[in-house]
């Protein structure tokens, strides 16, 4: 599945981001020339150490912003960061080793121990520390935000940021008591400086991580998705609410600037500073300059964001080479005694020097090939903000207190896990359902919060992946329930009671074992299950069956609380259920089928009919267009021979992604130009052939839609499967397979 990226890749890019990674490059390079030393001591300072210290902040923030997401898919992308860090100071070590040679560097003692602790925190030169510190930062910010949540992880970060700030521009307070004179002597035995990957960093990576889950980054404040949201602006939200966030982020920036500038002279004045870089209010500067860079979306600008990296590496030398240059030819009062000159002619050297950087690198890396977006073959298209739709839908016939559970098992009936259930998560929705462990442990590795349940059976000898994993195991009879609490593993359960579907669960009438379940001390019984065989039909007979199996769960509880056993959260509503049986009072609807806008059957008929909207297209690429003769046959078996001359295009899906076989030779229709063409003889599992003769102008590259709404009509998954002999929920659930999920835009 390739979620993730094709969400990004739709959405326009970060644009303001990219723009303010060549302004924070430049007042990086500003803090270690001093533009004003020359003309205004006091300037200078201004400029080198409040402004300018917004700058290693920000890339700080820009990292976490697109690395320490909570709905990341596992840690390869953290890996993969690391590397990349990693890989850069390496080189860059080894570019500076002349320079290092020049300033006798390696002739310091003790040489090995301070070798190592440079290497580690501070750089082996003044400016290197941002990569160390963006490694130990950035990987101690995923883990917390990953392991407790944005609200621990930034507490932590909080705290060691306040402890940095003590031995930064707090030191000439902190130093005057006895202990922390002593704990921060320890530091700086293994650091210059509390400005480095403990102390400083990680703070930075989760509030960019935070903003990019919760506050207009890939999710908008709502927590939904911009791309999805259909305001008149375009842009995620209404044009006043979008105004008036931009309004209170520019107060915001303004205010806690301000107060960053006011903190920082007054410790100036006082003369407390050890180092100048961490203040308090820079935590709230930074906050809201973010979010008002990410309101400027637009183009990528991928050579800025390498320009900005290069400027930032090589500047120290251009420093050292323009000093040498000004030296030789007696330059040195134009262009190193003007401190103005000199940042100037610093900046426009490491940008010259950066472009053919830049430009150099990417003419020898490998060129990725283009693939449409995932949509050059055959793809599923998922919308979003239908299933936002169907979810308040759905809450709205719910009893007061009912939390929705939703049913995500199977790809999420094929409509991607990741892409629906992460969705889900941001829209507050905190239970969901799952067929395997193996579903479960994917939705944590994706990053989904809450409980979540498994149906069906699991190895009792994976207890400890359950518990590592915080997954709800289904208890599905009473042998099973004793085999998992001999392990020896404190596991979460739901207890399945058969009432007359007769496939899992405890016969509601053997309360004895019900009982012994209960003082099982390995289980924790967190609620109580039964499953509905017939809700999805009014007929008499069925309606009486379904009222029998309410009865008999309803008697079990009863029994449970006369014998004061504590009743566990209760459920019996799937999604016929729900719509059929609305009147009852449970703790959550497991809600399946209806969450993605279909019934099982086209002419399924519901007590409550609410207003849900299909989530899922399905379509794929015409890929050849010919003409055959009348007579002339297409496909295997002979199975469709053309009685006319006709127009035949072929269609880049097949069984093998789920579309029926049972379709073959005309049962199945397919949308074309808004025009509803037949099959053409056999579906084959990789492509299948259709006739357009009566179509239009039919083309290789169109777009072709199995199922799915165009403009002049659409054709239903009920339908499709109906037509092949089965349900809505086979047919979506077989999709899961090898096609690409593309959020729809």
């Amino acid at each position: 599945m390739q979620a993730a990226e094709n969400s990004m890749n739709n959405n326009k890019s970060y644009t303001g981001i990219d723009c303010f990674r060549l302004i924070a490059a430049y007042l990086i390079v500003a803090i270690h020339t001093s533009p004003l030393a020359s003309v205004s001591a006091q300037g200078d300072f201004i400029l080198t150490r409040i402004i300018a210290r917004i700058g290693v902040p920000f890339f700080f923030m820009t990292s976490g912003f697109f690395l320490i997401s909570g709905y990341s898919r596992d840690g390869q992308k953290l890996l993969s960061f690391v590397k990349k860090t990693v890989s850069i100071y390496a080189l860059a070590i080894l570019m500076y080793i002349p320079v290092n040679i020049y300033n006798g560097y390696f002739r310091m003692e003790p040489f090995l121990p301070e070798l190592i602790k440079d290497i580690l925190f501070d750089g082996t030169l003044y400016h290197l520390w941002y990569l160390p510190a963006s490694v130990i930062g950035g990987s101690l910010a995923w883990y917390l935000a990953k392991r407790s949540g944005y609200k621990k992880a930034f507490a932590v970060t909080a705290v060691l940021y306040i402890l940095g700030l003590s031995g930064d521009s707090y030191y000439g307070f902190t130093e005057r008591i006895p202990a922390f004179r002593y704990f921060y002597t320890l530091i700086f035995q293994v650091s210059d400086y509390t400005r480095n990957g403990i102390f400083f960093a990680p703070v930075f990576f989760v509030l960019g991580g935070f903003l990019a889950d919760n506050e207009g980054g890939v999710f908008c404040g709502n927590g939904f998705p911009a791309a999805q949201r259909t305001d008149k602006d375009g842009t995620g939200n209404s044009p006043k609410s979008a105004e008036r966030a931009l309004i209170k982020n520019y107060l915001g920036f303004a205010v806690s600037f301000a107060l960053m500038f006011g903190e920082a002279m007054t410790l100036h004045g006082l003369g407390v500073q050890r180092h100048d870089s961490m203040y308090v209010f820079l935590l709230p500067c930074m906050y809201f300059l973010f979010r008002i860079l990410l309101g400027f979306r637009g183009r990528r600008l991928t050579r800025v964001r390498t320009l900005s990296l290069v400027i930032y590496i090589i500047h120290p030398l251009v420093i050292v080479a323009l000093r040498l240059f000004a030296k030789i030819f007696h330059l040195q009062e134009l262009l190193v005694e003007n401190s103005a000159a000199h940042y100037l002619s610093v900046c426009l050297l490491s940008t010259l020097a950066g472009i053919v950087i830049t430009v150099f690198t990417d003419n020898f890396k490998p060129k990725k090939r283009k693939s449409g977006g995932g949509t050059d073959r055959a793809y599923v298209e998922v919308d979003l903000g239908n299933l936002e739709h169907n979810v308040r839908e759905i809450q709205k016939i719910m009893p007061e207190g009912c939390q929705l559970m939703a049913v995500v098992k199977a790809q999420a009936y094929g409509h991607g896990a990741y892409e629906t259930a992460v969705h889900l998560n941001k829209m507050g929705v905190g239970s969901y359902a799952v067929a395997t462990i193996d579903e479960g442990i994917a939705l944590r590795r994706y990053g989904v919060k809450g409980e979540i349940l498994i149906l069906g059976y699991t190895a009792v000898s994976r207890a400890r992946e359950l518990k590592k994993y915080d997954l709800t195991q289904t208890l599905i009879s009473f042998e099973y329930a004793s085999l998992l609490n001999k392990q020896g593993i404190f596991v979460k359960t739901h207890l399945k009671i058969d009432t007359g579907m007769h496939r899992l669960g405890i016969p509601w009438e053997e309360f004895s074992k019900v009982e012994k379940i209960f003082s099982m001390k390995n289980l924790r019984i967190d609620g109580m299950f039964t499953h509905f065989c017939c809700a999805d039909s009014r007929e008499p007979a069925d309606e009486a069956f379904t009222r029998g199996q309410i009865a008999r769960f309803y008697a079990l509880v009863e029994e449970m609380e006369e014998k004061g056993i504590p009743v566990p959260k209760l459920h019996m509503q799937s999604s016929y259920g729900l719509l059929n049986y609305p009147e009852l009072s449970c703790d959550y609807v497991r809600i399946g089928i209806a969450l993605y806008g279909v019934f099982s059957s086209p002419g399924d008929d519901t007590l409550i009919k609410p207003d849900l909207r299909p989530v899922l297209s399905l379509k794929c690429r015409v890929t050849l267009v010919r003409n055959i003769k009348a007579g002339e046959s297409v496909g295997y078996g002979r199975a469709y021979t053309a009685e006319r001359e006709s127009r035949i295009a072929l269609l880049s899906i097949g069984y093998a992604d789920g579309y029926p076989r049972a379709l073959s030779c005309g049962r199945g229709q397919v949308l074309i130009n808004g025009q509803a063409v037949p099959v053409a003889g056999r579906v084959c599992m990789d492509q299948l052939a259709v006739d357009v003769t009566d179509a239009g102008e039919v083309a290789r590259g169109d777009v072709a839609t199995l199922i799915g709404m165009e403009e002049d009509g659409g054709i239903s998954a009920p339908a499709i499967a109906d037509n092949a002999g089965s349900i809505s929920n086979e047919l979506l659930c077989r999709m899961g397979g090898r096609l690409p999920v593309i959020v729809k835009i």
